[in-house]
């Protein structure tokens, strides 16, 4: 579960935090903390006019919470803990003076949709389907719910959140998670390129200003994520949970 590693690289106005985890890019408490710190990090350094967030390789974006450390979760204040990890990536998402841009160049899942969603803009591959699949677990998408309602809407919330399949990149853009989807990693690396150069010779003051307009609505989100925390902190507790998630790792 320590596995995993979050970098910061800042040059030439563009901050650029990245994430790994030799399991398909999943998060575990660990890589959690790094994240909210490197993304905070790069909000409070005025060498960042603009912040792209990427994971690390070619497989999958993010595929959410790490199933080893629910299994490992053994009472509530240990699971609500887990799950503020996630309410702490998102706030510091939101709360970042900075435009946040998103790479996405593989299938996201659960806790990685929220990481999009939060984003301000998001550029994918083609082939980038995500699916919330939190209920089928056991739980549901409580601590990211209110960035991907947000950006999509209750009604289409709701069916990806009860049905917990696949989506495509093409329904993505059509929902505004995804801003442009490519057909080429190269394609979206030079469009992320271009468009990050671009915002980085803009004005920072005017973009801080659009950024607090965009995120008006999260200003109470603090107090609503920590109950959502607490939500999944009693579900990841039950023996449904448990059973699915050792099941699926026996598979």
């Amino acid at each position: 579960m320590s596995e995993g590693r979050v970098s910061v690289e800042i040059k030439n106005g563009i901050g650029t935090v990245s994430f790994f985890h030799p399991k398909k890019n999943s998060l575990p408490g660990n890589v959690l903390r790094e994240l909210r710190n490197a993304i905070a990090e790069a909000g409070n350094n005025d060498d960042a006019r603009v912040i792209i967030l990427a994971s690390q390789g070619d497989g999958p974006f993010c595929a959410g919470a790490s199933f080893d450390e629910l299994l490992s979760i053994k009472n509530f204040e240990q699971g609500k803990e887990f799950f503020m990890g996630f309410a702490r990536v998102i706030l510091a998402m939101v709360q970042c003076p900075k435009f946040i841009v998103a790479r996405v160049q593989g299938k996201t899942v659960g806790g990685g949709v929220g990481l999009v969603a939060a984003a301000d803009y998001a550029l994918a591959l083609k082939s980038a389907s995500l699916k919330l699949s939190e209920l089928a677990v056991g739980i549901g998408p409580f601590v990211i719910g209110p960035a991907v309602e947000r950006k999509i809407g209750k009604g289409p919330f709701q069916s990806m959140t009860i049905d917990t399949e696949w989506r495509s990149a093409e329904w993505a853009q059509s929902h505004a998670l995804y801003s442009q989807t490519f057909e080429s990693i190269n394609e979206l690396d030079s469009a992320i390129r271009d468009l990050a150069q671009s915002l980085s010779k803009s004005n920072p003051e005017a973009m801080k200003k659009l950024k607090s307009i965009f995120t008006e609505d999260a200003k109470n989100w603090s107090g609503v994520l920590e109950k959502r925390a607490e939500m999944s902190g009693k579900l990841v507790l039950s023996e449904f949970t448990s059973s699915y998630i050792q099941s699926f790792k026996n598979k």
